[in-house]
């Protein structure tokens, strides 16, 4: 299968981005000759490298970012960490990690800036672990301080919102949970997962991913209701982040200075802004500076 390249000449955004603003979604792929695929991959993406996510982001306007570990790198973190340490300390990480996972690398990881894991539980991406195993994995790294990123689709949530309900770790939701967006604001999927962030301590969602949610073209009105409803029921729990190089998009590559156009019709305030790109992501991934 073939991949859509990453828009090779994003737009300049016209919405000033706040300054210490972060793109706390995005990822690095390879390259390939450097840092090879996982064997048990679902998909090969197209090279992406950090030199050309460093230049998006000055681009763009971001100060901060947070890398998240995808699936076809596996537990292999070594891209990420690669660009961690190239980073200077403006970029935090997200790992992926194994059942052999130990103190020391956790204490290591920790070190050059990864502040959480991630769980995915999309079938058509990953297989499937026992309960067990994500329960071990959130004990050994609770004690960081850490969080785990939890990737999911609407209808599937029922089957694991007791094990994210009692995990030991500050939870966050990637992609609004991936609402189908033709459902409707008030659709049980989407308001079951409202509920959660609500209720359970230390829940944070994402709500950027327009695009991969939206049935239309940019700048996608019929997934905007989502995120807006998000950012205003929880200013304090919401992040945002461009998904570069948005992998597995199959009808359009977004170009990424539009997305970053959209923030002012998901948070139309400053003081909303500020939270959501800000205020928010520094407290969660400790940015000090």
């Amino acid at each position: 299968m073939s991949f859509l390249p990453v828009c090779p000449k994003p737009k300049k955004p016209n919405f000033i981005l706040p300054a210490k603003a972060c793109d706390a979604h995005c990822h690095v792929f390879g390259p390939a000759a450097q840092f090879p695929y996982a064997a048990e991959r679902k998909y090969t993406p197209v090279d992406a490298p950090k030199e050309q996510l460093f230049s998006l982001h000055k681009h763009l306007g971001f100060e901060r970012s947070v890398l998240v570990q995808a699936s076809c790198h596996g537990t292999d973190n070594s891209a990420m960490v690669d660009m961690l340490e190239a980073g200077e300390g403006r970029y935090r990480g997200v790992a992926v990690v194994g059942d052999d996972l130990t103190v020391a690398e956790v204490q290591r990881l920790h070190d050059v800036g990864v502040r959480g894991i991630r769980f995915n539980f999309v079938k058509r991406l990953v297989d499937i672990k026992p309960e067990a195993y994500y329960r071990k994995l959130a004990e050994l790294i609770a004690p960081f301080g850490w969080h785990i990123i939890v990737y999911f689709e609407s209808q599937e949530f029922a089957d694991i919102e007791s094990l994210l309900m009692q995990l030991p770790t500050p939870i966050a939701i990637d992609h609004m949970g991936r609402p189908d967006v033709s459902k409707g604001l008030d659709h049980p999927d989407f308001m079951r997962i409202c509920e959660m962030v609500r209720n359970r301590p230390n829940t944070w969602i994402k709500v950027g991913c327009l695009e991969r949610l939206s049935q239309q073209a940019p700048p996608y009105h019929d997934a905007i209701p989502y995120a807006r409803h998000l950012v205003e029921q929880f200013p304090d729990q919401v992040l945002w982040g461009t998904d570069w190089p948005h992998p597995n998009m199959k009808s359009h590559m977004p170009d990424d200075g539009a997305l970053v156009d959209t923030i002012p019709l998901i948070a139309p305030t400053a003081e909303l802004q500020q939270k959501l790109l800000v205020d928010n992501p520094a407290r969660l991934y400790e940015f000090n500076d």
